[in-house]
């Protein structure tokens, strides 16, 4: 009498069945894994180059407000030599915030250095040279890398802007721009208050973005 299938062969059978099933599982979960990785990686990449900087950057630990208004020695380095209002630039070169603000700074520093001095803050700890940064971006201005300048200002992030009026007296620490790549005119912070300060009126009503500080932590402020 014949069966459809006989005792030995599905004795043979089963264990094969079994095998190919762990197989099937152990493949599954492998993919899950990798495109977990895949995934997280993806979101790690994003964060760094794009969604941390939509928030503002993280205020260090033991930070101290400088208020507006407070006098500033930026340093025969850097200080107006005209008796002029001086816009400091504080840049870092390993900064996308800052990398992306330059056309808009530069730009600044044609429209207005008939009646305004400008100079760079380089925050970075990597070995540059001033003629190096004048070099590499194609602007003729003083470039420091002296750090206390920041701390004189209550500067933690770059880029950031502050304006100081000819008496060296600080009107403005702030952003340029509530873009990263500063193509909100309404927003041009750093322009308006300048415009301001050339008009005679020191304090410009801006909005509180103008004054939270984004972009990368400087060098040295991460705690």
């Amino acid at each position: 009498m014949e069966n459809a299938c006989d005792v030995g062969n599905c004795n043979k059978a089963a264990p094969q069945t079994y095998t190919n099933t762990l197989l099937m599982l152990m493949r599954l979960f492998l993919t899950g894994v990798w495109l977990s990785l895949l995934l997280s990686g993806i979101g790690y990449i994003f964060w760094q180059s794009e969604l941390k900087f939509t928030m503002p950057t993280p205020v260090p630990v033991h930070y101290h407000d400088v208020p507006i208004g407070s006098i500033v020695h930026a340093g025969a380095e850097i200080a107006s030599k005209n008796h002029r209002p001086l816009l400091i630039h504080f840049f870092n070169p390993d900064c996308p915030c800052s990398r992306f603000n330059m056309p808009h700074f530069k730009s600044l520093v044609k429209k207005y250095s008939s009646s305004v001095d400008f100079a760079m803050v380089v925050l970075t700890d990597k070995d540059y040279s001033a003629d190096d940064i004048r070099e590499k971006y194609n602007i003729d201005i003083p470039v420091s890398f002296n750090n206390e300048i920041a701390g004189q200002c209550g500067v933690y992030a770059t880029p950031q802007a502050v304006i100081l009026n000819a008496d060296s007296k600080m009107v403005y620490r702030g952003n340029y721009n509530r873009t990263r790549y500063c193509t909100d005119k309404k927003t041009n912070f750093a322009q308006i208050a300048l415009d301001s300060l050339l008009a005679g009126n020191e304090k410009s009503m801006l909005a509180k973005q103008a004054y939270t500080a984004y972009g990368c932590q400087a060098p040295g402020c991460e705690k």
